[in-house]
């Protein structure tokens, strides 16, 4: 327990000896489990667990109990740090194939892996692709010519990235996702009629840290780059088209489209099922609700601003014109 309460930041009560091996819920909990609590009406539930040890607010501080105390002044954030400490000492003791290769996984020769990596059945990896240390390829998955991997990423079953693209360290992509793959750009013939595809040779580049959704598609630019930067969460479902820049610590939730060459910066949060079109940009700290809409072209701004609707504005206004239009129809 010492070295998860330095490796969190936590103040540990009680015995620093013990151990945990895993993370729970109070309702499921074992004596080789940590919990959390983040508010002190739970905590009762959270001592009278089978949890090995609690992580708790400074509500907790005093108390006196028969198992070690955690106590953060971010309980939740402790949990999720832990858990992730917990499962990279579980991966380095052991749990399994260190540096394996299946026998039915199909690397090329001149593919570099770095110490660690485990490739699993039926993989596929590419001439000259580079794999870093400690970074798991799933079942069945496609890596292209040239790709890049960093560092103790977990690349789920059936994931295909597509030749040229580079992804940081500590990624994590889920099964079914699609890395790379071309934007949807053609350009009409106006006597024929008929449409013709804008070449689609850019790269895509996913910066340290994401985290991408079962069954997402991120397409690489059409001439320079599609861009994930750090830290940005990508649920499933979702669809980044073609030259998008996606900020920092931007959250993006499931089934959101996104249109070509669309600019998000920083702090982002984007709902359920939102739709943008071409060319929009929106602007650090903007939150957009569930089936908000952008149209192309347009700016949203306000840091800490909500938008909902389409075509969206501020939540507050959007609330006021639905209830004016309430009014209208009992007239």
């Amino acid at each position: 327990m010492q070295q998860i309460a330095e490796a969190i930041g936590g103040r540990l009560i009680g015995n620093a000896r013990a151990e945990v091996r895993a993370v729970a819920s109070i309702e499921s909990a074992t004596e080789d489990d940590l919990v959390f609590v983040d508010d002190e009406k739970h905590l009762a539930a959270a001592l009278r667990s089978g949890a090995g040890a609690v992580i708790a607010g400074e509500f907790a501080a005093a108390l006196s109990c028969d198992r070690p105390l955690l106590i953060s002044d971010h309980p939740k954030l402790a949990f999720a740090r832990a858990a992730r400490l917990l499962r990279n000492e579980l991966s380095e003791d052991g749990g399994g194939q260190i540096g394996a290769r299946h026998a039915t996984a199909v690397i090329h020769s001149s593919v570099r892996l770095g110490p660690g990596v485990v490739v699993e059945a039926r993989a596929v990896i590419g001439e000259e692709a580079q794999i870093g240390k400690n970074t798991r390829i799933g079942a069945g998955c496609a890596i292209g010519a040239r790709a890049k991997l960093g560092d103790y990423c977990e690349i789920y079953p059936n994931v295909t990235v597509y030749a040229g693209t580079t992804v940081g360290d500590r990624v994590i992509v889920h099964a079914g996702a699609v890395l790379g793959s071309d934007g949807f750009g053609y350009v009409r013939d106006r006597n024929t009629g008929r449409y013709e595809k804008f070449p689609q040779v850019g790269r895509l580049v996913i910066e340290d840290d994401v985290e991408i959704g079962a069954n997402a598609t991120i397409d690489r630019g059409a001439l320079d780059e599609t861009r994930i930067r750090r830290g940005t969460k990508i649920d499933n479902l979702v669809h980044v088209g073609h030259n998008c820049q996606i900020g920092e610590d931007v959250i993006i939730a499931a089934q959101t489209g996104l249109s070509g060459s669309i600019v998000i910066e920083n702090g982002v949060v984007l709902g359920g099922q939102v739709g943008i079109g071409e060319h929009a940009r929106i602007e650090e700290g903007v939150m957009l609700g569930g089936q908000g809409g952008v149209l192309p072209n347009k700016i949203l701004r306000g840091k800490g601003v909500a938008f909902w609707g389409t075509p969206a504005q501020p939540v507050r206004q959007y609330l006021k014109q639905l209830a004016t239009l309430a009014r209208l129809v009992k007239k």
